[in-house]
């Protein structure tokens, strides 16, 4: 358990070849169940806030007439400024 952390245990259900297939995994990179759990929703909710970021940006992009072929260009142009 990772040390300057408070932990809060808590029971979930799944099923058992899902179960299974986590055993597996956590055994073959040398974790913990705890570790597996742990680091899949630190993944997850990384995941999620990419993706709403992202959202947000094609809603702009979209409010403003802009194609993605626009954003990549922009983008780039930005990066080249910034590089420079």
């Amino acid at each position: 358990m990772e040390s300057a952390v408070s932990a809060k245990v808590i029971n979930i259900s799944l099923p058992e070849e899902l179960l299974g297939e986590i055993d597996e995994f956590a055994k073959l990179e040398r974790r913990t169940r705890s570790e597996f759990f742990r680091e899949a929703a630190r993944q997850y909710i990384e995941s999620r806030r990419w993706q709403r970021i992202r959202d947000a940006g094609s809603r702009a992009a979209r409010d403003l007439g802009l194609t993605e072929e626009d954003v990549e260009r922009v983008v780039g142009e930005y990066r080249t400024e910034a590089a420079g």
